[in-house]
Formats: C-alpha cells, sequence, structure tokens
C-alpha cells in the first residue's frame, strides 16, 4: 500500500508539473512569433508575440462613435502591457480628440497664383490661400472637408523583439491633396512597459504654414474616468494649467512628462510618458488638468513654415505604464533617447 501510495503521488506530482508546462508554453511565444499586424473592423492592431494588444490604427471612424473630427488617422486603443486602456476615444468635452493623433488646428496652404493674364499692374506676387485645421476643432481654421485620409498601413519588420509599422496619409482639402504623411513606429516591449517611437514626415505639394498657436501637432489623449496627474523627474507636478487663448501659458520644455490615472472602475493606476526629441524644434507643452493628454507644442514660440517640396521630421518617445510613474526607468529612456 505504501509503495501505490508513493507512486500515486509521484504520478500526481508528474501530472502537475505536465500541466504547469503546457500552461507555460501557453504563455510564452512559439519558436519563431513575431509581433504581428492583424485587420480589424475599423484599422489594424499591432500584436505582441503572444497575442496582446499594443495598439489599434484607425482608418475609419467606429460605429456610433461621437468622433466629430473628419479626419481618423489615430492611435486608439492604445494599451498597456497587461491590457488596460489609457487613451480616449472623442471624449464627450473634445469630440474631436482621438488617441494619439496629430494635426495643426490654425494652419494654411499658400499656392502661388498665376499672373500671366493680370495685365499691365499685375501684383508682383499673390497666394490662394486656403485655411486648413486637421486637428478637428474647427474654431481658427475650418475643418470640415479637411480629411487626413489612409492609404496604407504596413509592418515592415518584426521580430520577437520589436516591430516597425509605416503608415502612409495623404492631407486633403475638398477631395485634392494638399501634403503627404509619413509616419513610422517603432515599438518594444522593455522592463514592463510598452516603447513608442513616432517619426513624422510632412511633405507638403505647396507651402505649408503653421501659425502661431498654444497647442497642436503631436498630442496623447488620455482617459477622463479617474483620477489624475502629471509627473517630471522631480514627482508629481502642481502647475497652473497652459489656456489655448495663450501660447505663453504653454509649460517649458522637459525631457519628459508622465501623465497617470487611477481608474474609477478598478482602482488600477495606469499612464504615459511622452518625449520630445532634441531634434524638433523648439517645444513648449499643452498641458492641463482640464484636457488629460500630453501635448508638446513646436507652434508655441513662433509660428512654422514647411515650403513646397520640403519635408519635416518631428520624432516623439511615448512610453505606456502600468503603475505610477517609473521615474528612474523614464530617465534612463530619456537619456538614451536624447542621444538616438
Amino acid at each position: 500500500m505504501t509503495i501505490k501510495r508513493y507512486s500515486a503521488t509521484l504520478a500526481g506530482v508528474a501530472a502537475l508539473w505536465l500541466l504547469g508546462g503546457l500552461l507555460r508554453a501557453q504563455q510564452q511565444p512559439s519558436a519563431g512569433a513575431a509581433y504581428s499586424l492583424v485587420p480589424s473592423a475599423f484599422g489594424h492592431q499591432l500584436r505582441t508575440p503572444d497575442g496582446r494588444v499594443v495598439f489599434e490604427y484607425l482608418t475609419k471612424k467606429p460605429d456610433d462613435s461621437p468622433l466629430s473630427s473628419p479626419s481618423v488617422a489615430c492611435f486608439h486603443p492604445v494599451n498597456t502591457p497587461t491590457g488596460e486602456v489609457v487613451t480616449a476615444l472623442a471624449p464627450n468635452d473634445h469630440p474631436h480628440h482621438r488617441g494619439i493623433f496629430f494635426g495643426f488646428h490654425d494652419s494654411e496652404f499658400h499656392s502661388p497664383v498665376n499672373l500671366d493674364n493680370y495685365g499691365p499692374h499685375k501684383p508682383v506676387r499673390a497666394m490662394n490661400i486656403t485655411k486648413a485645421d486637421f486637428w478637428g476643432w474647427g474654431a481658427y481654421a475650418t475643418r470640415e472637408g479637411r480629411v487626413v485620409q489612409t492609404r496604407n498601413v504596413e509592418l515592415v519588420r518584426a521580430d520577437a523583439a520589436h516591430a516597425e509599422v509605416e503608415i502612409h496619409n495623404d492631407w486633403t482639402v475638398s477631395g485634392r491633396k494638399m501634403a503627404e504623411e509619413v509616419d513610422l513606429v517603432n515599438v518594444a516591449e522593455r522592463e514592463a512597459t510598452f516603447v513608442l517611437d513616432f517619426e513624422y514626415r510632412i511633405s507638403p505639394l505647396v507651402d505649408y504654414i503653421m501659425n502661431r498657436a498654444s497647442f497642436g501637432g503631436f498630442d496623447v489623449q488620455g482617459r477622463k474616468d479617474g483620477e489624475s496627474w502629471f509627473a517630471d523627474a522631480s514627482g508629481k507636478l502642481d502647475r497652473p494649467d497652459a489656456h489655448y487663448s495663450l501660447p505663453d501659458s504653454d509649460w517649458p520644455n522637459e525631457p519628459w512628462y508622465d501623465f497617470s490615472l487611477k481608474q474609477n472602475g478598478n482602482g488600477k493606476i495606469i499612464g504615459f510618458a511622452v518625449m520630445s526629441h532634441p531634434k524638433n524644434p523648439p517645444t513648449a507643452w499643452h498641458n492641463s488638468s482640464h484636457l488629460w493628454m500630453l501635448n508638446p507644442t513646436i507652434t508655441a514660440g513662433q509660428p512654422m513654415t514647411i515650403g513646397a517640396g520640403q519635408t519635416m521630421e518631428l520624432r516623439y518617445r511615448v512610453v505606456v505604464h502600468d503603475g505610477d510613474t517609473p521615474t528612474a526607468l523614464l530617465q534612463r529612456l530619456s537619456a538614451e533617447y536624447q542621444g538616438m
């Protein structure tokens, strides 16, 4: 009886060991597994080798969404490594905001006028001016008919540790192409965070002017369903909010700012940090407790112009995290990014 009981115990241990091995195998990427880009109902999902969704890139408006912007072309939802959503699409007070997105709200295309038939008193120079709001607000310039139209979303490189997604968008005015946008997004999971490196290349077909404004450009819109706060390397911040009417009210440039939120439902803390690359134009930050977002702004200090046929490159790093601000990690990732 002792021998039988001992044998049964060994058999039970072996069975548990095999079951544990199977569970571990299910949790680990299979040999040769890599990041993947999978079509979804409204765009494309980037998934880790073990199947978690890092983000979805939306190319059309989701059903029943209150999104008021004519453009979609955004990253939402963006998830933490444990699967908590950190972004918001069309929040109730700013229904034109959309996850991680890019656009300028007070801008103009300047197209040269052909003066051959103007007669002897023709002007020395003349422009047709087309106002355009690709942010989607519509207060400073019209948003109607101004659409960022996605042409292609492609996974250009992927392995078990990294993924690179390339996106091609057209900036259109009443169906007429006015500029090309190429986005490169490099993704990796590092020390229990998702690190997303964005490179935006904007190439207008005619001169493109971004007027001085306190906000615009690259933006990460956070969720609004909990207690939230901003932080930098010094800790939690208590500063006056930036205001859209006063570019000088924007926050000073820092290597990074973090936005964190304690969710109302489950009490979990989640967040994201944003870093503006040092090669970007001078930057201020349109951060406000009423907006729940991080917006490094290149037009806060001065207007910007991209000449016809030229390309402006802008780079940003986003670190998506579970739990409170990972200050030490952000310091390391920032120092690394400053040198890239």
